[in-house]
């Protein structure tokens, strides 16, 4: 397995990362997956799926958002739904020019957040062979209403309109905290096991920052990947979901799954929505190769 820095625009921008390529390559190429990291996150927390797959024969471009890790983007910490599906296709396209690589082979992957992105992606863009959604958002308001409690929504679209004044001021883009252990605090993701995975992972990459735009919650809000859902087919999917998982909720997204049609394929995984990147990461990432291989096969 080699591991080479990489770096592609997408809208003008720069984005940088990483390319796994297999120890043994074909002569008609290797089969490529195009993977990112989800809400708020870097490309490090992907990166050791990307070993196994590569390990596997699989070639991987891994790479950070716009505006996170070692990407360019401003403003910072923007989770924009639509730059980053972009960046999906923009990927998409600069691994087809690479040496090495089969531009006919080529799979998306992406987990909760980029979870949602894949299926976008897979169903308007035929040049995906197979998508692989992990621990993913499917129905934006439905997850979004889920985690932002009742009494809570007028505070924060009075917060979102304030920072649109502000904005047409001048002034730069207000910024939270994209977890915290207080819950009075206006946060992206609330919640306690968001915010002790976030401080147990993110700390250890210089380029991560417990923040994200006011404005990237105002863009979840509107986000709906549900209407892409039955568009996928036919191309094959892989569903990973977490049976307790209070982040994406398990049974938003087992209904999301439901509503996708055939070829597709389900992995359900005891635990939590980081149960995936952890006690849990075996089965994940083999379930993940395992489809991959089997949909990327020459």
């Amino acid at each position: 397995m080699m591991r080479v820095e990489i770096e592609f625009l997408s809208g003008g921008v720069a984005l940088r990362g990483w390319l796994y390529r297999p120890e043994q390559v074909p002569d008609h190429g290797a089969p490529l997956v195009v993977m990112t990291h989800g809400f708020a996150g870097v490309k490090e927390w992907v990166a050791p799926f990307a070993e196994v797959f590569s390990q596997a024969g699989l070639a991987c471009l891994v790479y950070d958002h716009r505006g996170f890790g070692t990407s360019d983007g401003e403003p910072r910490y923007e989770v924009d739904p639509a730059a980053q599906i972009d960046g999906y296709r923009d990927a998409i396209t600069f691994a087809q020019t690479l040496d090495g690589i089969d531009s006919s082979r080529i799979a998306v992957w992406g987990t909760s957040y980029a979870g949602a992105h894949v299926l976008v992606v897979a169903a308007t863009d035929r040049r995906v062979r197979a998508v692989v959604s992990q621990v993913p958002l499917t129905h934006g308001w439905a997850t979004f209403s889920r985690l932002v409690p009742p009494t809570m929504l007028p505070v924060l679209h009075e917060a979102i309109a304030a920072d649109r004044l502000a904005r047409a001021a001048g002034k730069p883009h207000q910024t939270i905290k994209a977890a915290s252990d207080d819950p009075g605090d206006l946060v992206a993701m609330p919640g306690t096991e968001v915010y002790e995975w976030l401080m147990a992972n993110g700390p250890q990459v210089p380029t991560w920052r417990n923040e994200v735009t006011l404005s990237s919650v105002d863009k979840f809000q509107s986000y709906a990947p549900e209407a892409f859902l039955r568009r996928v087919s036919p191309t094959p999917l892989l569903m990973v979901v977490a049976d307790h998982d209070t982040l994406t909720p398990t049974d938003i997204a087992l209904a999301g799954y439901a509503e996708a049609l055939e070829p597709k394929q389900l992995e359900l995984v005891p635990g939590g929505h980081f149960a995936v990147y952890e006690q849990r990461f075996d089965q994940a990432s083999a379930a993940a190769r395992d489809f991959l291989l089997a949909h990327l096969a020459g």
